[in-house]
């Protein structure tokens, strides 16, 4: 019983994400997406694969609006409701605001969804139309039924690509002005993504996010230049879960042949709770001991306590559950340690933290002058060996 009582603060402590270690690579709300992700018991490592371009030095985008308020096009697509109204700011400080909505109040204004039917409103306009999908397939489809022939269409980008979009109303014969909202650069500091691109190349990561298409493209780029790609596309293909906020964002990902998990709603909080559930569905589970252990990233649950375990005696305790109950030569035990040298001393003082850090000597086995191993109880052992 008081066993039990000491464990149960424990167990009501860690979250689903506790033990695993998860990379963010964005820019725009990383804080945010960080702070889910730790409340829910995750290591976090972030660096941004990109920066934004201030609106203010963004010579393209003041050249679009100027091409617009010049020449009326004959419709606007708003897409994202930051990237609107960051539009309107940006037209405000050239001084060029007035002018701007005065135009887009005698245009066909198109809004993706909600949130950017609040920010049309919010600047004394009032959309044609919004999908009650929140899609820019329904709003192509839309516009390519009315007829583009000739018409004049503006599109407020906000970052991100949309595949086949522009293509399929320039091939429709619209004249299309691409409004690009808050483009994206390579990182001035480059040190933080390098350190991400090498924890998950080192499998350091158990899975990594993305928010958008550019930051996808930038690490892969990275990667590229550094001679890594093919150690990135390999952790991300067996070890390295990818997770992408939406369709769009895994698109450079899916053209290396990487499969992503993606939520249902494209929103950074389902985005967590798939991790949530796709994380410890993947972590292996054993019954060792008359225990029930379940193998993270970087620690263990043994018997629902999360046991926290340094890196050599994770890199040990993966090692003998690729053969869950066989005997593993301190040889090879040696070579799974990273940075080790020719010292078999090295395997016996990880295994002493490892042991000391799950709490229970006896759910590893010493085999005298052979190795170690899991010690599996007898009906698992039975399981394991028939396989």
């Amino acid at each position: 019983m008081h066993e039990d009582q000491q464990q149960r603060p424990e167990r009501a402590q860690h979250g689903p994400l506790s033990g695993f270690t998860v990379g963010v690579t964005a820019a725009r709300r990383a804080d945010e997406l960080g702070t889910l992700l730790q409340r829910r018991g995750a290591a976090v490592v972030h660096a941004p694969a990109l920066r934004i371009v201030p609106l203010a030095d963004d010579s393209e985008l003041l050249a679009a609006t100027k091409e617009l308020i010049d020449l009326a096009p004959d419709v606007v697509v708003a897409t994202t409701a930051i990237g609107f109204r960051g539009w309107v700011e940006a037209a405000d400080g050239w001084g060029l605001g007035e002018a701007l909505l005065d135009r887009l109040r005698g245009v066909e204004l198109l809004a993706r969804g909600p949130k950017v039917k609040g920010a049309v409103r919010a600047a004394g306009l009032t959309e044609e139309w919004s999908p009650s999908s929140e899609s820019m397939a329904e709003v192509l489809e839309r516009l390519l039924d009315e007829g583009v022939e000739g018409r004049r269409v503006g599109i407020q980008l906000h970052g991100e690509p949309l595949p086949g979009f522009v293509e399929s109303l320039r091939a429709g014969g619209a004249d299309v002005v691409v409004v690009p909202v808050y483009r994206w650069m390579p990182p001035e500091d480059i040190a933080p993504l390098d350190r991400l691109l090498d924890a998950t190349v080192s499998r350091g990561l158990d899975a990594l996010t993305f928010t958008s298409a550019p930051a996808a493209a930038s690490l892969l780029s990275r990667a590229e230049s550094r001679g890594l790609l093919p150690e990135l596309l390999a952790a991300l293909h067996h070890d390295v879960l990818p997770a992408c906020v939406g369709p769009v964002t895994a698109l450079p990902l899916q053209n290396h042949g990487i499969t992503t998990v993606q939520p249902e709603r494209f929103r950074l909080g389902p985005l967590v709770q798939l991790l949530c559930q796709e994380l410890p569905g993947r972590a292996r589970t054993l019954p060792i001991a008359g225990h029930r252990v379940e193998i993270r990233g970087h620690a263990v649950l043994v018997d629902g306590t999360l046991r926290p375990v340094p890196p050599a005696g994770m890199s040990l305790l993966r090692a003998l559950t690729r053969r869950p109950g066989w005997v593993v030569a301190r040889a090879e035990l040696l070579r799974a340690l990273p940075g080790a040298g020719r010292d078999e001393h090295a395997v016996e003082t990880a295994m002493a933290r490892l042991r000391t850090a799950l709490g229970s000597p006896k759910l590893i086995q010493t085999v005298v002058k052979r190795g170690y191993r899991l010690a599996l109880d007898p009906a698992a052992d039975a399981k394991y060996s028939d396989e």
